[in-house]
């Protein structure tokens, strides 16, 4: 039984992901007090409570503390098996954090597997959809990690209601990856999503846009969606390299102006491409656990995270292998190794 302590590190939601994740592949049970200790509503959520009955849903688990507030839990998983599984979050919480879950376990299951998910989409303190599409999903196909994406439905922050469904299928070994460079851009556009929003703040939103970053009509797009799907509104700026995608998201808010959404999501796009690294610092906190899953592999990041910091932590609790930061000129560099 491998201890843990969730208060340990940036003391969120990402030590239990991480845990349910690698238990399920490697056999390991687990124990972890002080759940999201580090939170102001410390304890099981429903996004994380679903992602543990998820995880005892598809690896047959038996688990003690499954309860909202729980602060302690207890999961043994057995055998993983492949299927068709529907699970509902039943508020706005992150789909995307459950499918970050399962995703990684359900490529050693014994059959291809979809999944498919409602809650939130789209809210602030978790990946939008598109980000696992284009990001996520790129780094999982470089790796030869047959995975898809299909957003059904937005679920915006509160009334939720989205739909992701994920298709995965059995990857026998990872691909060892070095991805230190972006390489040549090929793509750069803006999209801002509105449901039950006046069009006028989408136009905001990309004109902002247009304007810090030089960029032509033709790159600015707005996507209306139908208003049984809102209200909510987000804005997201894609920039595809020859080696690696990223996907920058700004999320509107009551009483925040539309141009201080774009500006938040073109400052950290900028930070991005001022560093020079491969990936950005969201990017780095989710592609850290499939190199591990690899058996080791390089990138750069913009940034090193507590999430990615707490991640390296709870990968050495699982797997024999060493992950080390360091600084470069502008930016870091993680390098992963098997100890084995």
């Amino acid at each position: 039984m491998i201890e843990l302590d969730g208060s340990l590190g940036e003391g969120g939601g990402q030590i239990l992901r991480t845990s349910l994740s690698l238990s399920m592949i490697t056999g390991q049970p687990f124990r972890i007090v002080n759940i999201r200790a580090g939170r102001s509503k410390p304890g099981l959520l429903r996004q994380h409570l679903v992602a543990v009955q998820a995880a005892a849903a598809v690896s047959g688990a038996q688990v003690t503390g499954a309860q909202l507030g729980s602060t302690t839990l207890e999961f043994i998983p057995s055998t993983i098996r492949g299927g068709d599984y529907q699970f509902a979050i039943g508020s706005a919480g992150s789909c995307t954090l459950v499918l970050q879950t399962l995703v990684p376990a359900l490529l050693y299951a014994d059959a291809a597997s979809t999944v498919k998910i409602t809650g939130g989409t789209h809210n602030d303190m978790a990946p939008p959809a598109q980000f696992l599409q284009k990001a996520y999903g790129r780094v999982l196909q470089q790796m030869d990690a047959e995975v898809s994406f299909e957003l059904k439905r937005y679920g915006f922050f509160p009334a939720g209601g989205g739909e992701i469904i994920a298709s995965v299928t059995p990857c026998a070994q990872l691909k060892k990856l070095d991805i230190l460079e972006r390489g040549e851009r090929l793509k750069g556009y803006a999209e801002s999503f509105i449901a039950g929003v006046p069009a006028d703040v989408a136009k905001r939103e990309l004109q902002c846009v247009g304007s810090d970053m030089g960029w032509s009509q033709d790159q600015l797009l707005i996507r209306g969606l139908s208003n049984d799907q809102g209200p909510g509104n987000v804005l997201l700026i894609t920039l595809e390299h020859q080696h690696v995608t990223e996907v920058f998201c700004g999320f509107g808010e009551k009483a925040v102006k539309a141009e201080n959404v774009a500006k938040r999501a073109v400052q950290e796009l900028r930070e991005y491409v001022a560093s020079g690294a491969a990936v950005g610092e969201h990017l780095a906190d989710q592609i850290i656990l499939l190199f591990a899953l690899a058996g080791g592999g390089s990138f750069t990041t913009s940034q090193v995270s507590g999430h990615a910091k707490t991640n390296a932590g709870v990968i050495s609790k699982f797997l024999p292998v060493h992950t080390e930061f360091s600084v470069q000129e502008k930016a870091f560099l993680c390098s992963m190794r098997s100890l084995r």
